[in-house]
């Protein structure tokens, strides 16, 4: 070949190389702006009519008051953590307090993130609801159609979503049957000891509420053998990157590099916990996040960017067969509080992290608590609510002839 066909051929398979280039980075690149734009119908937000009552005057005063209430219990009982609170889709309230790890001191912000422990479960319950409107599985579908060597007959997705599955406790189970915990363990090898060994049920299926963290991490392989993808891909791609939750993401062996921006775990009396072999089990837990972020999440069921609001309304319903002051829907606990507003919310403990993130769908408010060290402070929890929301004060009757109280309630 000569100098000039050679310098030809070599021009020609540069171009054609680039203009390949090009064209997988366009497409790469159109994914990206897939991801990240939602339909006008989409970005709808669900409205609300915020009382003439409530003003900025008064929204400031409900702020300073909750900082004082945190100052409290940060001085007085060792609250160690952030807080965001929000009202009628305004953030009356964010602080921070205390040390993401108090042998280096550094000190928290609201972006750091925490271990969300079974904060986590929503967004799992929320992967398999994505995947139900793309008909990629149904609530009533069997395990096995998903994990054919699952040992266990007769459970539904539904059933784990709700917590009716019966199975037995996957972190018990494991201390007795993972040969080595100095190696992780992962969900297939979860499913693995399942399989092998088949360990006892608590209950037959649909015939109890038991909280199950095992049906929690079946149901992230059940989204990978729905999707495709790995669960931790899935929530990255579907839920994190798409509502811009840009400091979120899931337990990788890497968490523990990132010095400063995730708090670390700590014991009541403030020693380091590390993460051990189970901290790898994904679904029930898991989920790393940081109430700035947990706030664009809850601004976000406000709308249709992940699932249809009748999909969602599904999700805050009780399952419970009997009726109780305290039901569970698809990731998230259901209760009064008592203004007598229905609300939906889920704490979560795992590791020396202890968190809370409660939405009241009636004013569009939010609390959102997370703490690297659990020491009995979300014990005041209660007192908190009936501070947001304070019972109503009941009305009476009253006769016309007298203008006294007839004692009749409304």
């Amino acid at each position: 070949m000569t100098f000039f066909k050679l310098h030809l051929f070599s021009i020609r398979f540069l171009t054609i190389v680039l203009l390949i280039v090009s064209l997988v980075s366009c497409r790469e690149s159109e994914k990206t702006e897939q991801k990240k734009q939602f339909s006008k119908e989409e970005e709808e937000r669900e409205q609300i009519e915020v009382p003439a009552y409530f003003t900025a005057d008064s929204a400031a005063k409900l702020g300073t008051h909750l900082d004082s209430i945190f100052k409290k219990l940060h001085k007085k009982r060792g609250f160690n953590g952030t807080v965001l609170v929000t009202k009628y889709d305004q953030v009356l309230y964010k602080g921070a307090f205390g040390y993401t790890d108090f042998s280096s001191k550094d000190t928290l912000t609201t972006q750091t993130a925490f271990q969300l422990a079974s904060v986590s479960k929503q967004f799992t319950a929320m992967a398999i609801m994505m995947l139900k409107e793309q008909d990629k599985l149904a609530y009533d579908d069997s395990v096995q159609q998903y994990i054919p060597d699952f040992p266990y007959h007769g459970i539904t997705i539904r059933q784990l979503l709700t917590h009716r599955s019966g199975l037995g406790n996957y972190t018990y189970f494991s201390d007795e049957l993972w040969p080595d915990r100095s190696k992780p363990i992962t969900n297939q090898d979860v499913l693995q000891l399942m399989a092998t060994h088949q360990p006892p049920v608590y209950y037959q299926p649909d015939t109890h509420f038991d909280y199950s963290n095992t049906g929690y991490m079946v149901l992230a392989s059940v989204v990978e053998k729905a999707s495709g993808m790995p669960f931790a891909t899935f929530l990255q791609e579907q839920i994190f990157a798409p509502l811009e939750m840009k400091n979120t993401f899931t337990y990788s062996k890497d968490v523990a590099t990132l010095t400063g921006k995730v708090a670390t775990g700590h014991t009541g009396g403030r020693r380091k916990r590390s993460p051990d072999y189970l901290d790898t089990v994904l679904g029930d837990k898991g989920i790393y996040s940081t109430v700035e972020d947990l706030y664009k999440w809850d601004q976000a069921l406000y709308t249709r960017k992940l699932v249809k609001k009748e999909t969602l309304e599904e999700a805050f319903t009780g399952s419970r067969k009997k009726k109780k002051a305290e039901d569970y829907g698809f990731g998230w606990r259901i209760t009064t509080v008592t203004s007598g507003d229905t609300i939906v919310y889920h704490g979560g403990l795992w590791h020396g992290y202890a968190t809370y993130l409660l939405r009241n769908p009636k004013d569009h408010s939010a609390l959102i608590i997370l703490s690297n060290v659990p020491n009995g402070t979300f014990g005041q929890l209660k007192e908190i609510q009936k501070f947001l929301y304070p019972e109503q004060p009941k009305l009476v009757a009253v006769t016309k002839k007298q203008g006294k109280t007839a004692g009749n309630k409304l």
